[in-house]
């Protein structure tokens, strides 16, 4: 289970991106495709075309992680490309729903005292 602190800004890619990439391939990607500086201490998200294999970029004041995760099964829910733009900002709470394979669209905030 990944755990990021609340005020951790979150970019999703929604359009995938060549999972071969990896630190300086997906730190171009941050920049040129999100127009985000990964210096800035968020966490990027970026999804296969097959929606099968996912990978988040976090640079954390010392040097870069890159986190890896492949399907077995199943498909990733992920949010779908719009005219809006190229990444979509998430809440840290909405990164692990989508990492853990549920749907956003259908999802809803509960009442304060039903969490």
């Amino acid at each position: 289970m990944l755990a990021f602190p609340a005020a951790i800004k979150i970019y999703v890619a929604v359009e995938p991106v060549d999972m071969r990439k990896s630190f300086n391939g997906l730190w171009a990607a941050a920049q040129e495709r999100l127009g985000e500086d990964p210096k800035n201490g968020a966490v990027f998200a970026f999804i296969n075309k097959g929606r099968t294999r996912l990978k988040l970029l976090y640079w954390d004041g010392t040097g870069v992680w890159v986190l890896a995760k492949r399907l077995e099964e199943g498909r990733f829910s992920w949010p779908a490309p719009s005219t809006a733009g190229a990444k979509l900002a998430l809440a840290p709470e909405a990164l692990a729903l989508l990492v853990g394979g549920i749907e956003l669209k259908q999802g809803s905030l509960k009442a304060w005292y039903e969490r």
